[in-house]
């Protein structure tokens, strides 16, 4: 943009009316941030925060009630908290891993009855069964021969 003479007095007049430099940029048909950048090399005065603008007549508006929250935890040891959590044995959901030591190889369909974990004996340190452990860990070299 060329900054005539003519535009940058436009601009200090939109600006000392207190246009929004969005605004100003509407006005003059540039964009926001030309607006912005010349009003900068320019020193003019800062805008005030649109966040922190005061209500007219110089009153801040009323503080909106806040949410209650909920108490602070008194330091109660993890077990308890871990104890109050736990779901009876018997409710089994369908994307919970029965134990840390089976397999967590998705089988069917997320969403539908049918889909359930594949629950075989999990590799030590792996979250799948030898079978699935075999489709999931693939040498880096067997990639490569596979790409040429």
């Amino acid at each position: 943009m060329e900054w005539t003479a003519e535009a940058i007095d436009q601009l200090r007049a939109f600006w000392a009316e207190g246009h929004s430099t969005a605004e100003i940029g509407r006005r003059m048909g540039i964009s926001k941030n030309a607006v912005v950048g010349k009003a900068h090399r320019l020193n003019l005065d800062a805008r005030p925060s649109p966040i922190r603008r005061e209500a007219e007549g110089g009153e801040r508006p009323a503080a909106q009630p806040r949410r209650a929250t909920p108490p602070a935890r008194d330091g109660a040891p993890l077990r308890r908290l871990d104890q109050s959590l736990a779901q009876p044995a018997a409710v089994v959901r369908p994307f919970q891993r029965v134990s840390a030591r089976t397999c967590c190889w998705p089988l069917g369909e997320p969403g539908t009855p049918e889909f359930r974990f594949c629950s075989g004996d999990a590799l030590t340190s792996k979250p799948y069964c030898q079978e699935h452990a075999a489709v999931a860990y693939v040498k880096a070299r067997d990639r490569r021969e596979d790409a040429a």
